[in-house]
């Protein structure tokens, strides 16, 4: 019965990496296609969401089916964790979705001639992605919290572009409209930053036990079961 309960911790743990490949490459594709203005791109992931849909229907059972075996508490918290990191995946392939969106509207109109730091926003987002991932999978709860202040760079970062952008539709408001549209998109990539600190702060709880959501609250570890 053991071996069958960590058989399937393991097909879990799986199943949430190839999801998380998933959404990394569904927000890579979605900046590309906003960058390069490829609409056809855009278009491809917006069809792609729904597969990320299914993985976490797919997560949600699996964990649902471990829960009913009554693990210990070690195993009871990866299992409701891993819940709750692909919930946070899935939001991330909602918002790859949404530049998507931009992308495919952008694409159709004249380019807004304005220098934009948004693969540096994005690729600072998805490396949090990343590395909260691998501190996931090596249980490691020191990495896990080096990740968590990195979101306040991609928010500093979102910041500028929101202030370049408001500038220049000051400047040129038959811009208006389009700049809203990088306006969102950059909005959605602080948010992807957002679901990599919630994954690194679940991975925190998952290796020590420890709630660290809402520092100015008591933070209680949990007890283990015998």
């Amino acid at each position: 019965m053991e071996n069958h309960f960590e058989t399937g911790l393991d097909n879990l743990r799986q199943k949430l990496l190839l999801m998380a490949s998933r959404a990394e490459t569904a927000v890579n594709e979605s900046v590309q296609a906003l960058m390069q203005r490829d609409h056809d791109l855009a278009l491809r992931v917006r069809e792609d969401d729904q597969i990320i849909d299914n993985f976490e229907i797919e997560i949600d059972e699996m964990a649902i089916h471990l829960l009913t075996k009554a693990p210990l508490a070690t195993n009871l918290r990866l299992v409701t964790v891993a819940m709750k990191i692909s919930q946070n995946l899935e939001r991330i392939g909602d918002e790859a979705t949404k530049i998507a969106k931009r992308a495919r509207d952008l694409s159709q109109e004249p380019p807004v001639k304005i220098s934009l730091d948004l693969p540096r926003m994005a690729n600072q987002a998805l490396s949090m992605v990343k590395d909260a991932l691998d501190s996931f999978v090596h249980r490691d709860s020191t990495a896990a919290r080096t990740i968590i202040p990195r979101d306040k760079e991609v928010d500093q970062l979102n910041k500028q572009i929101h202030q370049q952008l408001a500038q220049h539709m000051m400047e040129n408001p038959d811009t208006i409209a389009r700049c809203l549209h990088w306006i969102v998109a950059a909005k959605s990539l602080e948010r992807i930053a957002d679901h990599a600190k919630n994954i690194a702060e679940e991975v925190v709880f998952l290796c020590e036990a420890q709630d660290i959501r809402h520092p100015g609250g008591k933070s209680q570890p949990t007890t283990e079961a015998a």
